[in-house]
């Protein structure tokens, strides 16, 4: 039977980057991993607070974060930054002030910055916050998954892999349904494959959405 490896973990420090940046002594590294955590769901309840947007996406496609002494820089990279152009000042801040006092950091600065992608549909997390929206909404998991090919072969990657697990249509006998389009090559470590997992609570339980998404080869 073949070994699953996360794509990401499996590419790091080749065609993959580290989404957080810092350095910590053994004993206070589980701390700041902890602190990472809770600044990323800090920042997903915000949004999810603030921003209707249509379909249920709230467009965040990775946060990245880099500590040093007395800075913790946070840059929200975001498919549909509706906090860009409504308030844009007002709004950081004030989820400035809900990360600090999340954390509770009196001596260090934390700084957030917001980052436009291009092509949002070609990034897993957002394709699967679409996928959850729709079966959400009761629609037919096959009609959920090829409208996000759809939208991915408009983003322009050369293959996708989306997988549902779980009681999908509401039956009493949890099964896995996957689709693939175009190539999805996962042991070639050159190929750059973005991956993500989510879960979605619908009235039936819990459903995961995993997707595998082949951006390029180097």
């Amino acid at each position: 039977m073949g070994q699953k490896i996360n794509p990401l973990g499996f590419r790091l420090g080749g065609t993959q980057g580290h989404h957080s940046l810092w350095f910590a002594q053994p004993k206070n590294y589980s701390e700041d991993l902890q602190e990472d955590q809770k600044i990323r769901d800090c920042i997903k309840n915000y949004v999810q607070k603030n921003m209707k947007i249509s379909s249920n996406v709230e467009g965040i496609a990775r946060i990245e974060i880099q500590k040093r002494i007395d800075l913790i820089q946070v840059i929200i990279y975001m498919g549909f930054p509706k906090l860009l152009i409504e308030d844009r000042t007002r709004r950081i801040e004030e989820l400035q002030m809900n990360v600090q006092k999340e954390l509770n950091c009196v001596n260090r600065k934390l700084n957030i910055a917001i980052r436009r992608i291009s092509n949002p549909y070609g990034h897993p997390n957002i394709l699967a916050e679409f996928i959850a929206g729709q079966l959400k909404n009761r629609v037919s998991f096959r009609k959920a998954m090829k409208k996000a090919i759809e939208l991915t072969e408009q983003a322009g990657t050369k293959g996708i892999q989306v997988q549902i697990a779980g009681r999908i249509d509401g039956k009493e006998i949890a099964r896995v349904e996957w689709i693939r389009e175009g190539r999805v090559p996962l042991q070639t470590i050159r190929a750059k494959i973005d991956y993500c997992a989510y879960a979605v609570r619908t009235i039936y339980g819990v459903l995961g959405i995993k997707i595998w998404i082949f951006v390029d080869e180097e």
